[in-house]
């Protein structure tokens, strides 16, 4: 044609001609469209008018006009998204919330009882949430730590703070396994600090040490003073049973699991739970706090897009017993967030990072393995189990259309390496076609090291801790993000053994051998985020933004200027009054675009 000609998704029966000729016969009629940017800010960047660019991303004249259009569209993308999360802290600190003053003399002797000193990221971390838990409005903050940083240390100090205020803490987890693991966590480091905890998820079954048997309750544990450290102590039936499964010296008895259920929100409605912990089942309807004034979500993406904004709605929502406040908030991520990433997308949180690992801990080696080599991998496992170790074994990521090919691969692979490779050992597997709870015995059964190797889909629990764990092989790693290969090589390296992560590949490349280099995840995320592009690397169907606006997530200088340009509105119009077309285009991006 001597032209350029745009290509469109087709279907059977819609082609890219036929389109091209739809869209041509609206541009016919002569019809307006309503900008939502001022004109001042289209003749200060020079940017064509919304018709214009839509006319010139359709039917280009030249290259220009295309590659103009399209940084229109990037720029208003930018905008709205800044203008988004502008209103939101302009909203926050127009909300109140309860002042936490800093417990000096409680918090000094907490980090001094520690068995290790915290990093200097971890202080400052601290130092950042302390001062926002001290203002009179709610804290909106991302703790962003590298896998195994000590994240959950920092979120104890905060939940510390806000228990001696005489306020109470909820925690929430996106799967049961880990608000057990929190519980534990927490229950053992604040033993001496008169802090009494709660379990809230909708089942969970505790295994009796003594007699073997299982005590299947909903959700109920609470003990003030409670140790669980590796003696007598930590049998969790002096936890659970004790002639009182749910309150320590209360005198309660087991009679149903509702009748559990609700002597336990009676407790959270009455205050004398100081910190709840647990999954979604925490903002349901029948929990009600006596004063809610710290929320504290872990590992906040792995709740799934319809759940976040469900779980942002409710917590807006939710029965804190404190009708004239917010609590503060605090969110958790072990994924490392690229500073481009984190300027554009999470404007309304203030971030801490928390790279540093702590002291003493051995960097996991990280080495790629030729099909040639796989045998001298198989043995070294087979010495390290034979030490007392275990490992994991990860399979191939697949497409959500491959899912029953990736049960068949995951099974048909579980049984070779059972049968051929390792016939001496226990193997489990662990799948995505498994329930949540069968997902969540097999990992306590490692846990617990009655399997000597797990073998495992890509559904892995991010979080949980196996410090025993220190081999890991992932198989056909090259089909993995180099992100979710530092995610997955973050499950072992969390104990005091020396770890390892074999990379098998038909060929060495230049992507892993990123991995092999660098154990820092921030620095990995870089490079990942400079090999693949933004678009790959968040996903543009999981994030809902155009591929144009992808290519512009990391262009600096055009989000300073979509920043400052949504700063003037809000500080003038932050209810966006005076802007009517800009407060549509705000609506849909809150239905359609999820950023955190």
């Amino acid at each position: 044609t001597g032209r350029i000609v745009p290509i469109y998704p087709e279907t059977k029966g819609i082609s890219s001609k036929w389109l091209r000729w739809q869209i041509e016969n609206i541009f016919r009629y002569n019809f307006e469209i309503e900008d939502p940017l001022d004109e001042e800010i289209l003749n200060k960047y020079h940017l064509p008018s919304l018709k214009k660019a839509f006319y010139d991303i359709h039917f280009p004249q030249s290259e220009n006009s295309y590659l103009v259009a399209q940084k229109r569209f990037a720029f208003f993308d930018m905008f709205i998204i800044q203008l988004r999360a502008l209103q939101i802290k302009s909203r926050l600190k127009g909300e109140s919330a309860v002042k936490l003053k800093y417990p000096e003399k409680t918090i000094e002797k907490f980090i001094s009882a520690l068995p290790f000193e915290l990093t200097s990221d971890q202080k400052k971390a601290y130092q950042e949430i302390k001062k926002d838990l001290a203002k009179s409005h709610p804290m909106n903050r991302l703790l962003n730590g590298d896998v195994g940083s000590g994240k959950t240390i920092v979120a104890i100090l905060s939940a510390l703070q806000t228990a001696k205020n005489g306020f109470q803490v909820a925690i929430m987890a996106p799967t049961e396994v880990l608000a057990f693991q929190h519980f534990k966590n927490f229950s053992k480091i604040l033993a001496d600090f008169d802090i009494s905890i709660g379990l809230l998820t909708n089942s969970y079954k505790l295994l009796d040490d003594a007699n073997k048997k299982v005590i299947s309750h909903q959700s109920s544990v609470i003990k003030r003073d409670s140790k669980l450290s590796e003696n007598k102590n930590s049998n969790i039936k002096k936890l659970i049973q004790n002639s009182n499964p749910s309150v320590a010296t209360d005198g309660l008895k087991i009679q149903n699991s509702k009748l559990i259920r609700e002597q336990l929100l009676a407790k959270i409605k009455e205050g004398s739970i100081d910190i709840i912990i647990g999954t979604h089942a925490i903002i349901q309807k029948d929990i009600r706090f006596k004063n809610l004034a710290l929320i504290i979500i872990d590992e906040q993406h792995r709740f799934g897009v319809a759940q976040r904004s469900y779980l942002q709605q409710k917590i807006s929502e939710i029965n804190d017993g404190l009708p004239d406040t917010i609590p503060h908030f605090l969110t958790m991520t072990a994924t490392p967030i690229p500073r481009t990433i984190s300027m554009t997308l999470l404007g309304s949180l203030d971030v801490s990072l928390i790279a540093q690992m702590p002291k003493n801990r051995k960097p996991i080696i990280t080495r790629m393995v030729l099909p040639q080599k796989q045998t001298e991998i198989y043995n070294f496992i087979k010495e390290e189990i034979k030490k007392g170790r275990q490992a994991f074994v990860i399979l191939p990521l697949v497409e959500e259309s491959e899912k029953l090919t990736d049960l068949k691969a995951a099974i048909s692979e579980h049984e070779r390496l059972s049968r051929d490779i390792f016939p001496e050992f226990k193997l489990g597997l662990l799948h995505g076609r498994m329930k949540g709870k069968e997902k969540e015995a097999i990992m306590l059964s490692f846990k617990k090291r009655e399997l000597d190797i797990l073998v495992s889909t890509s559904v892995i629990e991010v979080g949980i801790d196996i410090p025993n764990a220190t081999v890991m092989i992932i198989e056909e790693a090259h089909r993995f993000g180099l992100s979710q290969l530092h995610q997955f090589r973050g499950r072992v390296g969390r104990g005091e053994h020396q770890s390892y992560c074999f990379l098998f590949a038909k060929s060495k490349t230049d992507r892993l051998n990123i991995l092999e280099k660098y154990t820092d995840g921030f620095k990995v995320a870089q490079k990942d985020l400079e090999l693949r592009g933004p678009g790959e690397f968040l996903g543009n169907r999981q994030s809902g933004l155009a591929d144009g606006t992808m290519q512009n997530i990391t262009n600096i200088k055009m989000i300073k200027c979509a920043s400052q340009e949504a700063e003037k509105i809000i500080a003038q119009d932050p209810d966006l009054t005076l802007h009517s077309a800009l407060k549509k285009q705000l609506e849909k991006l809150n239905q359609n675009i999820h950023l955190e």
